[in-house]
């Protein structure tokens, strides 16, 4: 055994040094995240989805996003972040909800390709405790999510840009579907 071990001793530290790397490092890393997401979702796993979403950092961004999209004035600006301070954690909740309620019913609208997790892992930018992916679809519709490290250590979507183009394709889809026989 221990000749063995010496003619294959490269190979041996390499497996080691592999092993480590991904028992150790790799489930620190926000692309960790992004595959456990896509894992969770292909599971019908809603409430295990849901964990790596900050829902209500995602609403506090989407909120202000379409605030500086829509308003002119300044207090228009106020009463819409006055609005979505208040109602902010309420809404936060219910989209958690039915984000929970898409991925147990295995809605296709929330399911993630495989291509696309593979560009959105090798395209991920990390700077110390925010990482941030972008990639555009077929339909030239461009995505951009960024993820931050909590305090647990556990990396979460907390901001998706472009929230405007998305809710408008969602209800254009919902509608579609609503009208049809």
């Amino acid at each position: 055994m221990f000749r063995f071990a010496f003619r294959h001793f490269t190979a041996i530290l390499i497996i080691a040094v592999v092993a480590a790397w991904a028992i150790f490092y790799l489930p620190t890393t926000p692309a960790w995240t992004v595959m456990q997401l896509k894992r969770a979702i292909d599971a019908r796993d809603g409430d295990g989805a849901a964990n790596y979403v900050d829902f209500n950092s995602v609403v506090k961004s989407a909120g202000t996003q379409m605030l500086k999209e829509k308003t002119n004035d300044p207090l228009s600006a106020m009463l819409g972040t006055a609005a979505l301070s208040m109602f902010g954690a309420t809404i936060a909740n219910i989209t958690k909800s039915w984000a929970v309620q898409e991925v147990n019913d295995g809605k296709k609208d929330v399911q993630m390709p495989a291509a696309a997790v593979a560009g959105a892992i090798v395209l991920m930018h990390r700077d110390g405790e925010a990482a941030f992916t972008r990639w555009t679809d077929p339909t030239g519709q461009v995505y951009e999510v960024h993820l931050r490290r909590d305090a647990d250590g556990v990396w979460r979507i907390s901001e998706v840009e472009n929230v405007a183009q998305l809710l408008q394709k969602l209800q254009e889809h919902e509608q579609r579907q609503f009208n049809s026989p």
